[in-house]
């Protein structure tokens, strides 16, 4: 499929600059794969390219905005776990690195559960507590690392991999690091309601709302 300079350059505007670095790295360590005869490496970075890509186009498709500085940290997220996680081995050399990584994604998917569920309700902000959709978004991040801590363990049962690494002690700190990232991901969401304004991460919140109106049809500021 042909692509257009137009939609060249409305993707490059609609991420934070440094994450055009982001890709530049990605492009060269693909090629300097190919050209040392690193495949392994090459396609990892050809795929994590694929994937940083992914989201900015299905926005596109659906016509959705995504804030620039969230939409940066998703694209950071996938560069930093396929990429510098798997390639560089930063798993291995920085401890704290899949707890770094755990933290991120939690707070980013207890954002999501709550706009999830806020649009679920089309914006009413009386519909439901802000509370109770705050606990929706908590448990929606919950859900996702307790997902990801299965998948791990079925990969070592099955394939023989060390996803989990101490076993049970990697787990549950994995689990705890998820429920303090999911507390403030869901957090932000509740400020968002209680005082509707760029407070912490809610900055996000509001200028989704904001910008995608149409999802919010009941959507009233106070």
């Amino acid at each position: 499929m042909f692509i257009s300079l137009a939609t060249v350059k409305s993707v490059l505007k609609s991420v934070p600059r440094p994450t055009w670095l982001i890709w530049v790295l990605l492009l060269v360590e693909f090629g300097a794969g190919v050209w040392t005869g690193r495949f392994t490496a090459s396609f990892v970075a050809l795929g994590t390219l694929m994937l940083t890509l992914a989201p900015i186009f299905f926005a596109r498709r659906y016509h959705i905005y995504v804030p620039r500085g969230f939409m940066g940290m998703i694209i950071l997220f996938i560069f930093a776990t396929l990429f510098l996680g798997e390639v560089d081995d930063f798993y291995e050399r920085y401890w704290w690195w899949d707890l770094a990584l755990h933290g991120g994604s939690a707070i980013g998917f207890g954002l999501i559960g709550f706009v999830a569920m806020f649009m679920l309700f089309q914006g009413d902000r009386f519909a439901a507590p802000p509370l109770a959709i705050g606990l929706f978004a908590f448990c929606f991040a919950m859900s996702i690392g307790g997902l990801w801590e299965i998948f791990e363990y079925l990969m070592d049962q099955a394939f023989g991999t060390n996803m989990q690494k101490s076993g049970i002690d990697d787990t549950m700190g994995d689990l705890m690091v998820d429920a303090l990232g999911g507390f403030i991901g869901a957090g932000a969401g509740v400020l968002y309601l209680w005082y509707e304004r760029g407070v912490f991460l809610s900055g996000w919140i509001g200028d989704f709302v904001t910008r995608n109106r149409r999802l919010f049809s009941k959507y009233r500021s106070k």
